[in-house]
């Protein structure tokens, strides 16, 4: 994101205004890495999509998730993956001194043309979501045209 500035404030010398120290926060808070690598609280989900003869295998990485928190729909041709994770963090403790709630909602489609909706499998297993995702029968017919 810092990246997209074309120009560092902070060697600027905003002098008199009284927001150089704003300034250099809001840069800070831009620039430096205080999140830690990927998380499934902030990015989305990977999906891996294998095309055999007959089927298409999908896998989806989803540490932490149950399968009642998964929602797969198949829409035209187009299979969506929803994820809805709601966590509540409570102590039974009428004082609290720290509570938290955090609500995670990702959504990732793939278009498959030629799939047939009817006998998709899906199964999650070790935090690995597998979709078995049929392939309509290619009717190969060939016909001989006479020419006049």
């Amino acid at each position: 994101m810092a990246g997209l500035v074309p120009f560092n404030r902070r060697n600027l010398g905003v002098l008199g205004t009284g927001f150089g120290d704003l300034h250099n926060m809001l840069d800070d808070f831009f620039t430096e890495t205080w999140l830690p690598g990927r998380s499934l609280m902030r990015d989305t989900f990977k999906v891996d999509v294998e095309e055999a003869d007959n089927k298409y295998l999908i896998h989806a990485e989803l540490p932490g998730i149950q399968k009642d928190e998964v929602t797969i729909d198949m829409n035209d041709g187009r299979l969506s993956i929803s994820v809805n994770k709601a966590e509540n963090i409570n102590a039974e403790k009428k004082n609290y001194l720290h509570r938290e709630r955090r609500f995670t909602s990702m959504c990732r489609s793939i278009y498959l043309a030629d799939s047939k909706a009817s006998d998709i499998k899906a199964k999650l297993e070790n935090g690995v979501l597998t979709l078995t995702v049929p392939k309509h029968e290619k009717q190969v017919s060939t016909i001989k045209i006479d020419v006049e």
